[in-house]
This record gives C-alpha cells, structure tokens and sequence, in this order.
C-alpha cells in the first residue's frame, strides 16, 4: 500500500520548520545576493541541473541567472513560488506540505489565485535576525524537493562562510 500524502507531510514539517528556525541571516546586502546566487549557480553547474535562480529582497531583482535548459517557463514557476513566501513567510514547500499534513491541496484550499501563487518546493524566506523575512531565494528546475534541498544546501554553505 502507498505511503498516505498527509502523514508523509506531516512528518516532513518539523525539519522544514527546524531549517527555518537554524538558516536565519546577520544581515543581506547586495554583494550577498552576489555571493548566495554565484554559491546556488555553481551547485546547479556541478550537478548539470537545469534551473533558474532568483534572489529578490522585497520588490527588487538582486540576483538573476538562467542556466543552459531552463526555460522562460521556470521564471514563471519563480514568480509563483516566491509571491508564497511573500504572503506565508515561510518556505513554499513547508507552505505546501503543511496543506497536504491536513488532507488537502494548495491548490484545493488556499482559495488564492492558482495563475499567481505556487506552494511548490524551491523558494526559501530570507529571514534577517531582528528584521524578520525581507526577501526569498528561489530556485526552479528541478522535482520541488530537489529545487528546496538545492536552496537549503546553499543557504547553510553561505552562512558557514
């Protein structure tokens, strides 16, 4: 018998929750955004993994690259993932499993606008100590627990640098 959805996310929430709490930044700047993204590009590079990655702190763009087999399509998926972070304030796929933990859908039950908003794995809040969330990284391309391991993985490097 398949595993059940809701228990498979219900089990996942308290170490999405435990990366939230544990990858919270001094401060971010723009030479940040430089140094997080150039870390996320050269992780996709090594792998050969075809996504976009998009750095923004609040409204504005700090960092944008498209790797060789993403597609204008992967920006779209962004956009979507990063408006879930901007309205939840937590990751997009901890938003999304926390909906699946309780039967559901995102998309059955968020009653948001399903052309604008995603809770699929790959956006991750910038959470600055004493500021709260002030942006997201976000990450397309990949199955949506890879596109957040990738973020995850870059974001504990960046902090340990």
């Amino acid at each position: 018998m398949p595993p059940d959805p809701a228990e498979v996310a219900a089990a996942l929430i308290p170490e999405l929750e435990a990366q939230e709490q544990r990858l919270v930044l001094r401060g971010f700047t723009h030479e940040d955004a430089w140094h997080l993204g150039s870390l996320l590009v050269e992780l996709a590079r090594l792998r050969e993994a075809p996504v976009a990655v998009d750095i923004r702190r609040g409204r504005q763009q700090l960092f944008h690259c498209a790797l060789p087999g993403s597609s204008a399509d992967n920006d779209a998926w962004i956009d979507r993932k990063r408006r879930v972070v901007e309205r939840y304030g937590e990751s997009s796929y901890l938003v999304g499993n926390r909906f699946r933990a309780k039967g559901t859908t995102f998309e059955a039950s968020s009653r948001l606008d399903l052309d604008h908003y995603a809770a699929h794995g790959g956006s991750f809040p910038l959470r600055v100590e004493g500021a709260g969330v002030i942006g997201a990284v976000t990450v397309s391309g990949l199955p949506q627990a890879e596109d957040h391991a990738l973020v995850v993985e870059a974001l504990d490097r960046f902090l340990t640098v």
